[in-house]
């Protein structure tokens, strides 16, 4: 319940909105259990930071297991950038601001995010599919996951005057490209995607 309504207000105001008095208010109640449950704002905020990734992308997971593995892709981007767009106080917690600054903490440890592997599981699943080198699958892989961040940075910064339509269509021109470097080619495939997807992304 206390991490709910840390969200909520999350959701509503941002993070600096979230304090054991502003939480207790939600609840009703005094800020004695708050503090007693987290002990301090600090372990609040890490609870907070991996319950926000949970509640943003858990639905991902299910996009993912889509067969088809373009569709797939292209559909946890249109995930991605539709998160942002209608959670923006949140996503700009889980993947904007310094978690160093915002929970205490190194999420990541002593390795940096480019030591991470991005969408692991889309990797593999076009790996399994095309006859090309886990590394190159992963590297276009990689290239398309930030461009999109990229993107929904600037869509971020510019108040998301950019319809979600067109920045779908401009990550998949993107992905697109990049597969096709690679061998991988999605022309006309693309287009009928984006049909398919027209009335989620509108």
């Amino acid at each position: 319940m206390v991490l709910e309504a840390a969200y909520e207000l999350l959701e509503e105001k941002g993070i600096g909105a979230v304090g054991i008095k502003p939480i207790a208010a939600k609840l009703g109640c005094s800020t004695q259990p708050v503090s007693w449950i987290f002990g301090s704002m600090t372990e609040l905020k890490k609870e907070l930071f991996f319950y926000a990734g949970h509640k943003l992308y858990d639905s991902m997971q299910e996009v993912l297991q889509i067969e088809d593995p373009i569709e797939a892709f292209y559909a946890s981007g249109v995930q991605y950038i539709s998160g942002a767009m209608e959670h923006p106080n949140v996503f700009r917690f889980v993947n904007v601001d310094d978690p160093e600054l915002t929970i205490g903490e190194r999420v990541y440890g002593e390795n940096t995010i480019f030591d991470l592997q991005f969408n692991k599981y889309a990797a593999e699943v076009l790996t399994e599919k095309y006859d090309i080198s886990p590394e190159k699958i992963g590297e276009t892989v990689r290239d398309v996951v930030i461009y999109t961040h990229g993107l929904v940075m600037m869509m971020m910064f510019d108040s998301f005057k950019l319809p979600k339509e067109e920045a779908c269509r401009m990550m998949l021109s993107v992905g697109e490209k990049l597969l096709q470097e690679i061998g991988i080619d999605i022309s006309g495939y693309a287009e009928r995607l984006n049909d398919k997807y027209y009335k989620m992304i509108r």
